[in-house]
């Protein structure tokens, strides 16, 4: 059996371009559904060394959830190229670009 944290590897390497996935979202479909903030520290230690579209990760309410100057704006114009909007209050329209694949779509 896989660890948590390569199954949210996985789940992350999956996310399409173009769509996004909450740090709730991918808890729960690695089994974890209370480890969001486990998800934050994977990405923040393993997405170079894995390749991930991080930037395809945000929180619940559909905002960017970098505090950060830099790292907010690389994520956003990153998610702007691949045809994700954002609405006037910052957010993203989760009923849009939500990816909500199937658990069994999964190969771990």
């Amino acid at each position: 059996m896989e660890t948590f944290t390569e199954k949210v590897i996985a789940i992350i390497k999956q996310i399409p371009s173009g769509r996004v996935m909450t740090y709730g979202q991918i808890a729960k479909l690695a089994g974890s559904p209370r480890g969001a903030r486990q998800v934050v520290r994977i990405l923040h230690s393993m997405s170079k060394k894995h390749q991930l579209p991080w930037h395809r990760v945000i929180n619940s309410k559909g905002e960017i959830g970098l505090k950060a100057e830099e790292h907010f704006n690389i994520q956003k114009l990153s998610l702007e190229s691949e045809g994700v909007t954002f609405l006037p209050d910052g957010s993203i329209d989760l009923k849009l670009f939500l990816f909500t694949p199937e658990f069994e779509d999964y190969e771990y």
